[in-house]
């Protein structure tokens, strides 16, 4: 089987979020399953800034788009520490810029002309390198157009016709919604921006598109497949995903344990392992001195992520005075909307000895607080996936979320009854509230009170698999299934044509 991944950012070239983690990470894994796969990304200034080993395949390309002739060129080399080729769509008055979607002041005004390129030239590579592709797998609306062109303006060709999709769902949320007189620059007739197909309520939705006309979609976890059903979290694509909900699947994330794992680790005081866990206790130390908090056995509680209602900070800011008269500290790391910057500041300054706010990204302090933190909290109000709760339960730090998406898949709710039987994993509450977060908080600090429980519900959690190698033989039973239904519809098509 040939496959070929379609992503607008990949680590460790060019990251915004978790899409990057997913796409420098699966196809590695797939590769290792017999699957013969390749990757195809843009090439942006912070690739080009990176130390990496990029070659000119000598090969251009030039995409019409209104009226003009736009040029550019292929470059290669290999996601790192594996055979896997990587393809980059060099365009640099498109991708040369300091962000890779927009910048402090908001998304690029052009994106959609940058991502009709990046389609465009995806699908050009293939006849340009002959490539004999059975799927081709797409991430988000930065690729949604190549499945829609493969079932409206492609569907003829030859070289094409073939070719099954996959389309993964990262964050529905993010839509790629534009301007309906953009229609002129996706090449497309206007009669396909209608509300059957890509009218959204007056705007062109290239993810609704994608999930229109893809054989089949997926996204990252199977209750996240199930929410995005409902009026509450389909972000008003509900409908549609009701309509194709026999060819949408969850499969949840895995995570890089050659990046990810405390008995290796390098950026942390200690390693550690589910046999030999004294390196935690150091690690707390450490990271309690860093961050200029009281050395204590208090239990410390980590939180990682963009500082945004969807991770809810809401919810947290109308208890943080109550969380912070109880016997814990909190340490605090990420950046995202200005007013929880400030009231984290304010937080801090007024419980110094409770409270670090770190806003800012830093790599290694990340590292530090899943090794160093007893539990990681993550009240999101939805998330798809999530990566740090599966960080943590192999950093030993205990997950404390709430039950949505992918966090109700992966963190088995503490019960007595499971903790005797080795089966809980952590702490979920389900109501959307402070009262309930808060609640979830008490619960878990009188727990951590019982070392002998707390020692199982460690231990339960870091023996447990959320490698890449169990996602990606899920994503290659799934490749099969589309490459299947698309040429069982082929086969139907013929026949009526015969």
């Amino acid at each position: 089987m040939k496959a070929l991944f379609i992503t607008s950012e990949a680590t460790p070239f060019a990251k915004t979020g978790g899409l990057a983690d997913v796409s420098g990470a699966l196809p590695k894994h797939l590769q290792g399953t017999g699957c013969d796969i390749s990757v195809i990304m843009p090439y942006y200034k912070q690739v080009a800034a990176g130390n990496f080993d990029i070659i000119p395949t000598g090969r251009t390309i030039s995409i019409p788009i209104r009226g003009s002739i736009i040029t550019g060129e292929i470059l290669s080399g290999r996601l790192p520490d594996s055979d896997v080729p990587i393809y980059f769509i060099r365009q640099d008055s498109y991708y040369d810029r300091d962000g890779l979607y927009g910048e402090i002041e908001g998304d690029y005004r052009d994106n959609c002309e940058r991502f009709v390129f990046f389609a465009r030239a995806a699908l050009e590579a293939i006849k340009i390198f002959n490539w004999d592709i059975d799927i081709i797998h797409c991430n988000d609306w930065q690729s949604a157009l190549v499945p829609i062109y493969l079932a409206t303006t492609l569907k003829n060709d030859p070289a094409m016709a073939k070719i099954a999709t996959l389309f993964t769902v990262h964050n529905l949320a993010y839509q790629g919604l534009f301007w309906h007189f953009d229609m002129d620059l996706l090449g497309l007739d206007w009669s396909f921006y209608t509300p059957q197909y890509l009218e959204f309520y007056g705007n062109i939705n290239l993810l609704k598109g994608a999930m229109l006309f893809s054989t089949m979609i997926s996204t990252v976890s199977k209750r996240y497949a199930k929410e995005i059903q409902t009026a509450e979290f389909g972000c008003g694509l509900e409908g549609v995903l009701k309509g194709r909900s026999k060819d949408l699947f969850g499969i949840i994330n895995g995570i890089d344990y050659s990046v990810w794992d405390p008995a290796t680790d390098p950026l942390i005081p200690a390693n550690f392992d589910i046999n030999k866990i004294d390196g935690k206790a150091k690690c707390k130390k450490a990271l309690q001195k860093k961050c200029g908090l009281p050395v204590s056995d208090a239990p410390l509680i980590g939180f990682v992520g963009r500082l945004a209602e969807q991770k809810g900070l809401d919810i947290i800011a109308k208890v943080i005075d109550k969380i912070m008269a109880m016997d814990l500290q909190m340490v605090v790391l990420g950046t995202g909307e200005q007013k929880y910057h400030d009231l984290l500041k304010k937080i801090a300054k007024k419980y110094p000895k409770k409270l670090s706010a770190n806003i800012t990204f830093n790599n290694q302090l990340a590292h530090e607080i899943e090794a160093g933190c007893d539990m990681f909290l993550m009240p999101s109000r939805y998330e798809p996936c999530g990566l740090n709760q599966l960080y943590s339960l192999k950093y030993g730090a205990v997950p404390l979320v709430r039950q949505t998406g992918g966090l109700a898949d992966t963190v088995k709710q503490c019960h007595a009854s499971k903790l005797k039987i080795g089966d809980a994993t952590g702490f979920a509450f389900k109501p959307y509230s402070s009262t309930a977060l808060l609640n979830a908080i008490k619960n878990a600090v009188k727990i951590f009170d019982d070392r002998r429980a707390w020692k199982i519900l460690m231990h339960n959690g870091m023996k447990e698999d959320w490698s890449w190698n169990r996602s990606a033989k899920e994503y290659l039973k799934l490749y099969k299934k589309a490459i299947d239904k698309h040429a069982s519809k082929l086969t139907r098509k013929q026949a009526r044509s015969a």
